[in-house]
């Protein structure tokens, strides 16, 4: 597969009342098909959400931005623009971020969780300072390239971001 460059297509999910931003790398190449995020059929990060707070898992771009905001999350990726080869996070290069800030000023942001270890390497080396005084926390990807984590697995491994809106 040839690399190719691509710029972000998606509006981040926010409102006034978002406390917790979650961030992956880029959207992959169903995603940007979707218009959303995390719409990989394989990608368990909606069953992780519904699962993380008892609910069912939400369907559909509408029901999931809904769920987001009703529980004060933020959505959105690190990076507004990369060279990629598919949905490969290790083959990202010509990296460049997102302005974070336009979330961090029209919402009290209490905690930044990032998916998988290449967004958070990302987010540590570019956007730190966007968001000051704001903590991170790496979370594992829910992507189906990382297939050792079990899902009941993640949904214990993300329990630190239904703790943060406590």
């Amino acid at each position: 597969m040839e690399p190719t460059h691509i710029e972000h297509p998606l509006e981040p999910v926010f409102d006034a009342r978002s406390r917790v931003l979650v961030l992956g790398t880029m959207p992959s190449p169903k995603s940007r098909e979707a218009g959303f995020y995390y719409a990989h059929p394989q990608n368990r990060f909606w069953k992780v959400m519904g699962a993380l707070f008892g609910e069912p898992e939400p369907l559909g771009n509408e029901a999931r931005t809904s769920f987001m905001l009703e529980r004060r999350i933020a959505l959105w990726d690190v990076l507004a623009s990369c060279t990629i080869e598919g949905a490969s996070d290790a083959s990202i290069a010509d990296a460049r971020p997102n302005d974070l800030a336009r979330i961090g000023s029209a919402a009290p942001l209490e905690a930044v969780f990032t998916t998988g270890s290449k967004a958070a390497g990302l987010y540590r080396r570019f956007c730190t300072g966007m968001l000051p005084g704001v903590p991170h926390t790496a979370l594992p990807s829910t992507s189906p390239a990382n297939a050792r984590m079990r899902l009941a697995d993640l949904v214990e491994a993300y329990r630190p971001l239904r703790d943060a809106l406590r």
